[in-house]
């Protein structure tokens, strides 16, 4: 009999391996790998891989400057040597996250897009097997459908927990979005008391009413259910694009010979038909949408201050190193 991770695979949703241990994803033999400054971190902390840290050093030293700039250079250049010993793992892309404080400056995080792209073509990785991951602010949006649309670089849009944030990224034609269905359930779960599977996740339910929307009107803009809490979620959502799973997870899915049916599909989509919604040129109107839907408000600028503290730490490391 199949397992559960052969019979979600089966559904034709692409999985997605969510770590910065390269060494547990050629187990689950995911398409892609997803990082963030969080997991990265982590990773940086097991002895196996303080031998990452010495071209990102030497990295640093070669470009000169003062030590925050050398920090700055490190950091970037450590980040692309985890995505290319993924790649060396994996056939598909990996996704690479811009600093989280550059979350509300447009023009900074395009810079630090291109620097990525930059550094990992140095190392023989084309832009093509790279997403640039930047979080789904307003400016983070419009650095994306510029990236997208005039640069060709591949965009990621992660921290995502609003419908508004979603129809957004699906009108500046980014690459891929991250709903973040567990963080959405965390939220309600603290907001009612109430414990929440499957179906009736309020996670899962976010990420089939976008999944949905953007089949009925024609959106290409992929979506990749993320930050899971249990396999119940994961398999509510068998036949979305993508799934990003921690290898905890992927293991309890391979381990299990569950039944996995196929709950989303393009066929089905317009069973409910969802009203377009716009917000191109219209940031006031995107704001409010998203001033309005607290749990979205809350989750994502909570989400950036983690990530944000998550790459100072990891900064600090690489201060450490150089000093």
């Amino acid at each position: 009999m199949s397992t559960s991770l052969e019979q979600l695979k089966a559904s034709g949703t692409v999985v997605v391996s969510d770590s910065g241990d390269f060494e547990s994803i050629a187990v689950y033999q995911p398409q892609d790998a997803t990082t963030n400054p969080s997991l990265i971190l982590a990773a940086t902390k097991d002895p196996k891989y303080a031998k990452l840290f010495t071209p990102a050093l030497e990295y640093a030293k070669s470009k000169g400057g003062d030590l925050d700039a050398q920090v700055d250079n490190a950091t970037d250049r450590l980040l692309v040597e985890f995505g290319k010993q993924i790649l060396a793992l994996i056939p598909g892309r990996v996704s690479t996250e811009v600093d989280a404080r550059l979350s509300f400056d447009t023009a900074a995080t395009i810079k630090k897009a291109h620097e990525l792209i930059a550094l990992y073509k140095s190392v023989g990785i084309e832009k093509e097997r790279v997403l640039i991951k930047i979080a789904a602010t307003w400016e983070g949006i419009q650095a994306a459908r510029k990236l997208e649309a005039e640069d060709g670089i591949h965009c990621n849009l992660t921290l995502l927990f609003g419908f508004g944030q979603a129809v957004a990224c699906a009108e500046a034609k980014v690459t891929l979005i991250s709903p973040f269905v567990g963080r959405i359930m965390d939220w309600f779960k603290a907001s009612t008391g109430k414990t929440y599977e499957g179906d009736a996740d309020p996670g899962v339910i976010s990420v089939k009413k976008i999944f949905n929307y953007y089949k009925q009107h024609g959106y290409p803009t992929i979506v990749m259910g993320a930050s899971f809490r249990n396999i119940g979620e994961i398999k509510a959502l068998a036949g979305v694009d993508y799934l990003t799973i921690a290898p905890t997870l992927l293991e309890q899915l391979k381990n299990s010979t569950d039944a996995v049916p196929k709950k989303l599909a393009s066929e089905s989509a317009n069973d409910e038909p969802i009203a377009k919604v716009t917000f191109i040129d219209n940031e006031a109107e995107f704001r409010w949408a998203l001033l309005a839907d607290q749990m979205a408000f809350e989750k994502l600028h909570q989400g950036i201050r983690q990530f944000a503290i998550d790459g100072q730490a990891l900064k600090d490391l690489v201060r450490a190193q150089l000093a």
